[in-house]
């Protein structure tokens, strides 16, 4: 057969198989911008490569200014330097006694302390003193109005017209409440039943005849413990300067060591009854203030301004307004704690730099109540001022009376210290 004749051969063909493309995940698309967002984030900000980075954590023993470096805004700027601090928690006369083995840094919460920890050591150290913060009595408004009805306080006069936050409080006076000596003062001319009450008791001066509420307990400050707590032993010098008629106890009768020695027992003798001790730190002296039950718990606490201070703004920032239960005693004569944040190792000195020199840090010392130090002045509060007033809060004034009270000599406030307190001799750390 011919090759016309045969059926034509068809070119076999190749089919392609098509593949599917998978599609990308909607959530996946809609993510994509906010990822490529975030990435140039930190690019932009140079905190790409913070997690490769390495971060120093540094061993510390504070005391109640620790609330400071626990603060998450503080602990957030210092990891931007590559820094982390491990707190170790000990009141102020414990960091000065204990062995300071292993610790890179150390911040108790005023001079005396910080005076013991410089003293001991045997090589150079760097430190600063970062803020002041004056030593003040928290207490709730009607046991403030009871004080200014008894003639020992005097309410600061608000500026918007409404109740005010802080008093001015006699010293002397207030400590002839506490003395527990028993009054002579009677309540029958003001209700009739002939009761005697002791002057130096809430009802004794007042308290039941306001606000129909009744505490027959004696007029006290709940203090942290004189053996631990800076604030405390300011407290405790505070009152010796009064009782030793606003004269720092230890100046007299210097050529007379003995003599001297026996005013100084005399002395401790008399104010121990004025101060009530609490086994406790001066930071959670203040938790049980600013807590629910903080009135059931004590009429008035021993605390740091800052501690006050820094409630209101938060409690401002939560409510739209002040927190008018709780009310600020300040004490006239008047004492200021200025903690001391003391290096001991090299890798020590660069936490004491960035506080001394960081602008972010000790703007945020002042979002947190303090009076910070600037350019070498004793204590800046116009810039603390401003923030409060920029923030809703009341700003306290100054005391017309600006005595201060100065703490004694290092050897006398230990000696008054252990009187008062009983003291144990102090733990020692394991070596």
């Amino acid at each position: 057969m011919s090759d016309a004749g045969r059926p034509a051969t068809q070119e076999p063909r190749l089919t392609t198989r098509q593949v599917r493309r998978r599609r990308v995940p909607r959530h996946v698309v809609v993510a994509l911008p906010l990822a490529l967002a975030g990435l140039i984030s930190l690019l932009v900000s140079g905190n790409a490569l913070r997690p490769f980075e390495r971060i120093t954590t540094l061993e510390a023993r504070m005391a109640s200014k620790s609330d400071f470096f626990r603060d998450p805004e503080v602990q957030r700027l210092l990891l931007g330097h590559g820094i982390r601090v491990d707190i170790h928690r000990l009141g102020s006369r414990g960091i000065a006694t204990q062995s300071l083995k292993d610790m890179d840094v150390v911040f108790p919460s005023g001079q005396p302390a910080a005076k013991l920890i410089l003293d001991r050591q045997d090589r150079s150290v760097r430190s600063v003193r970062p803020f002041v913060t004056p030593l003040a009595l928290g207490t709730f408004r009607a046991y403030a109005d009871t004080l200014v009805k008894a003639g020992v306080a005097t309410p600061q006069r608000a500026t918007d017209g409404g109740p005010t936050l802080y008093y001015d409080l006699d010293m002397r006076a207030f400590m002839g409440l506490l003395d527990g000596r028993v009054g002579d003062r009677t309540t029958a001319d003001q209700d009739g039943d002939g009761r005697i009450e002791g002057a130096d008791t809430w009802n004794g001066i007042g308290f039941d005849r306001s606000g129909g509420r009744s505490n027959s307990g004696r007029v006290l400050v709940r203090t942290s413990s004189v053996c631990e707590s800076n604030g405390a032993g300011t407290y405790l010098s505070l009152l010796a300067f009064v009782a030793n008629r606003n004269s720092t106890p230890g100046t007299q009768n210097v050529n007379d060591p003995q003599l001297a020695r026996d005013a100084v027992t005399d002395l401790a003798a008399r104010i121990k009854p004025l101060i009530s001790l609490q086994g406790m730190w001066a930071d959670e002296q203040a938790d049980s203030y600013l807590s629910d039950l903080g009135e059931s718990i004590a009429p008035i606490s021993l605390l740091y301004e800052h501690q006050y201070l820094a409630h209101q703004i938060t409690y401002h920032g939560q409510h739209g307004k002040q927190d008018t239960d709780r009310v600020l005693l300040y004490p006239t004569p008047y004492a200021l704690t200025e903690p001391q944040l003391i290096s001991l190792t090299d890798r020590g000195d660069r936490l004491v730099r960035l506080v001394q020199e960081d602008e972010e840090l000790r703007d945020r010392a002042i979002e947190l109540g303090f009076r910070v130090r600037f350019s070498g002045e004793e204590g800046t509060s116009e810039r603390l001022n401003t923030y409060l007033r920029d923030h809703g809060i009341q700003v306290p004034l100054p005391n017309r009376d600006q005595t201060k009270s100065y703490e004694p000599a290092l050897d006398v406030l230990e000696r008054i210290i252990d009187y008062v307190g009983t003291c144990p001799p102090p733990a020692q750390d394991t070596p």
